[in-house]
């Protein structure tokens, strides 16, 4: 079988990479290794807390070298490919940890994901195994997974974590359990993956359909992870609860479940749902975690109708995922009697964060600042001039841990980076005398349903194949609870009407992630248009919003 090609990953020119070497931010070590580093000298410290398992850093680096043995054993070799498709589980980390030892590059997909968007992560990284759950939320992940393998070229073996592993499936639990092959470590240490290799495949969230992938090395990676720790005040006394899915980025490793055990921290792994998460905060003294704002406003709301939870040990609330509103941020010191810190950033690389010694004012009415001095930033008009200090503009970026282009993605990069390797964000910000950023909104095409990106275009691919859509054009819709939700406007075909369950019918039969599903249709005789002819989105989000207010509709309907 064909190796799966590399060339795709866009590197950063020469002149740069040697800068940031030499600065330092580049340590020239591959993740595992440094993960491995922070085992030796914490062997019996707790690393990670699954229910009512719990694994040294001992444990967690010789349940590591075994199963990325295993994985060996599979075939599977350096700069492979196997897509991650898991809950936050125990063989979650150690399958992470297992293919940053042997040098496999894990991909990582999201929970929500289904076949349409699964299907897509293996044929576009030629993956050769993927990981998935038996069930999970009534959706079968094993017969999806198997469905895929068989319309694939490339993939040979199926992971499945559950109590139901098909006979023809690899069983997860047994592949990272207990070790049992001596010299497992000086093995793997054999395999040390390059550090300007490729550690792991992160998906973007962007305008035109699915994902696109993000190569991050274990240079950069590593440097993500651990000066996002350093932002964070993050070290052997952290106690980080890993709420948000782990595929993400967010938890992942800013500074997420990476950055804590890299500084020997615990990770408590569990769910956002705070009847579930605060009895978990209590018992393992929890404190710091990550959440998107939907979910902070839930653990505000349901702090407030049930007092009695005892949070007195979290000390630091990461948000991020999209922009949250400052009457709620000023909620979270005085009822939750820990730190906010607001978090602006991206798969794609930045990281901004608020810092938990800033003055209450910053951090309730910024997103913070970024966390590198050699992180570039440029505020730009629509010509892509500078704009003023404190003028809204459009940001690019460029620094040691955003990547200068996607992977295989030649159209994508044309349009996303200059030539000279800025990325063209898309989001609308401010900045601010004191280098703190204030996020206006975007021009990206994007819906942020729970922290969730959805591009409108890949909607509007699918309502265009909805019988009798003449057109039709996908916006975000305000919601109180989830930030955005997905309205989508259409124009029938003469003597045709359009339902929310038709379209619905087409996006389920195609297999694509329930999250972003429409959850509100509009059907209008014609779509506003621009000056030049083209649909004015701006004009359909302020018309939905008009219609919800004159509704009286609650924006959480």
């Amino acid at each position: 079988m064909p190796r799966p090609s590399s060339d795709g990953a866009v590197p950063w020119p020469a002149e740069y990479a040697e800068l940031y070497t030499a600065k330092g931010y580049w340590e020239g070590h591959a993740l595992g290794d440094r993960l491995h580093a922070t085992a030796d000298a914490t062997p019996d410290a707790t690393a990670v807390v699954d229910g009512d398992r719990r694994l040294t850093y001992r444990q967690l680096a010789e349940h590591a070298d075994a199963t990325a043995l295993r994985l060996a054993a599979l075939g599977l070799r350096p700069d492979d490919r196997l897509v991650v498709q898991l809950p936050n589980t125990v063989e979650f980390v150690i399958l992470t940890y297992a293919c940053l030892r042997l040098g496999v590059v894990p991909v990582m997909a999201l929970p929500g994901h289904r076949r349409h968007e699964i299907g897509h992560l293996v044929d576009h990284s030629e993956a050769v195994a993927i990981a998935v759950p038996d069930f999970l939320k009534d959706h079968d992940h094993q017969t999806m997974a198997f469905e895929i393998a068989e319309a694939s070229s490339t993939l040979r073996h199926v992971l499945v974590l559950g109590d139901k592993v098909g006979d023809d499936a690899v069983d997860l639990r047994e592949l990272c359990g207990a070790p049992d092959t001596q010299g497992a470590r000086a093995a793997m240490d054999a395999h040390r993956p390059d550090s300007r290799s490729i550690a792991v495949f992160l998906l973007s969230g962007g305008t035109t359909g699915l994902p696109k992938f993000i190569a991050r090395t274990h240079d950069d990676y590593l440097y993500n992870a651990r000066r996002s720790a350093e932002v964070c005040e993050i070290g052997p006394d952290t106690v980080y609860f890993a709420a948000l899915p782990l595929g993400h980025n967010f938890p992942l490793a800013c500074p997420g479940l990476l950055g804590t055990l890299l500084h020997g921290g615990r990770v408590v792994l569990g769910s956002p749902n705070p009847e579930k998460a605060f009895p978990l905060v209590e018992r393992e003294g929890v404190t710091a975690t990550a959440l998107v704002p939907a979910v902070a406003q839930r653990w505000l709301d349901h702090h407030r109708e049930h007092p009695g939870a005892d949070l007195s040990s979290l000390r630091l609330l990461q948000v991020g995922g999209s922009r949250l509103a400052d009457h709620v941020a000023r909620r979270v010191r005085p009822e939750l009697g820990c730190t906010l810190q607001q978090v602006f950033g991206m798969a794609e690389g930045l990281l901004n964060y608020t810092r938990p010694d800033d003055p209450e004012d910053v951090i309730c009415t910024t997103q913070g600042r970024p966390m590198c001095e050699d992180d570039e930033l440029l505020v730009v008009d629509e010509l892509g001039n500078p704009v003023p200090e404190g003028t809204p503009g459009v940001l690019l970026t460029r620094g040691p841990y955003t990547p200068r282009g996607y992977y295989r993605a030649a159209e994508q990069n044309a349009r996303a980076f200059t030539e000279d390797g800025w990325y063209r964000t898309g989001d609308i910000v401010r900045l601010r005398p004191d280098g703190n950023l204030v996020v206006e909104g975007r021009d990206k095409d994007m819906i942020i349903r729970g922290g969730e990106n959805i591009s409108a275009e890949e909607i509007e691919n699918f309502a265009y194949q909805t019988p009798g859509v003449a057109r039709a054009a996908a916006v975000a819709m305000p919601d109180a609870r989830l930030g955005e939700r997905v309205c989508l406007y259409v124009v029938p075909e003469p003597g045709h009407t359009v339902t929310l369950d038709d379209v619905h019918h087409v996006m389920a039969r195609a297999g694509v992630a329930r999250f972003k599903f429409p959850e509100r249709l509009v059907t209008v005789p014609e779509l506003a248009t621009t000056k030049v002819g083209k649909i004015d989105k701006k004009a359909l989000r302020a018309d939905i919003a008009r219609r919800l207010d004159a509704e009286g509709t609650p924006d959480d309907q």
